[in-house]
């Protein structure tokens, strides 16, 4: 099955690209290997986990890759030291000075050679893609937060400017009660002076409310 996954790089992913290099380090496996295993259990190419080894995971584990190079030569050493041991005879066994820069030379040669994956074109433009991916997915977040921002800003502005409204209302409400009060006022005075004057005139009394808003009586025949 073509393995196609194009989604980015989480720091898990990273953490278990890293353990399993060092693993294939320290017990003399090739680096390829490490990544075959990663990307099938990530089920990326053996060439996105290389590229990402390379380009993002290997520079922060130079002091963890040094260390597994030092127990990776550890134990030839002991290897080596065991088949000695067993099977070559006192007076032919080599100086012990010699036989550790031999180990040394062969260790870093085996790590030279195995180091540098496979690069094509369609590795370097599957990376690209993913590389575009996260960038489109930053920007998509960012835009989404200013969008975010600014709804919020203009709520904040609407809720003041209801608030604003709501106290206009209130002070306009008490308004008209008080000059409910005030027309209730003069209409029971007019109804007294209605009922006081009724005796001598059957004329239905006139009245006009003079500039400080009381209500008059007018003299009858006057204009």
């Amino acid at each position: 099955m073509v393995k196609v996954r194009q989604d980015a790089w989480s720091h898990e992913d990273d953490l278990l690209l890293a353990e399993t290099v060092l693993r294939h380090i320290r017990e003399g496996s090739t680096q390829l290997n490490a990544f075959d295993e990663v990307g099938d259990k990530l089920n990326r190419t053996s060439a996105a986990c290389g590229f990402r080894w390379n380009a993002e995971v290997r520079t922060k584990y130079d002091s963890a890759i040094d260390l597994a190079k030092r127990q990776r030569k550890e134990k030839k050493r002991a290897m080596s030291s065991t088949l000695k041991q067993t099977r070559v005879p006192p007076t032919l066994s080599l100086p012990p000075v010699f036989e550790e820069s031999k180990s040394e030379v062969e260790e870093e040669n085996t790590f030279v050679m195995v180091e540098p994956p496979t690069i094509n074109l369609d590795m370097v433009i599957q990376y690209l893609r993913e590389l575009k991916k996260d960038y489109h997915a930053s920007n998509q977040s960012k835009s989404t937060l200013e969008t975010v921002e600014k709804e919020n800003t203009m709520l904040q502005t609407k809720v003041k400017e209801l608030e604003k409204q709501l106290s206009n209302t209130e002070e306009q409400l008490v308004t008209i009660q008080e000059d409910y009060q005030t027309f209730i006022q003069i209409m029971d005075r007019a109804r007294k002076m209605t009922v006081l004057n009724d005796k001598g005139s059957h004329a239905s009394p006139a009245f006009r409310m003079d500039k400080n808003g009381n209500l008059e009586q007018l003299i009858q025949g006057s204009n």
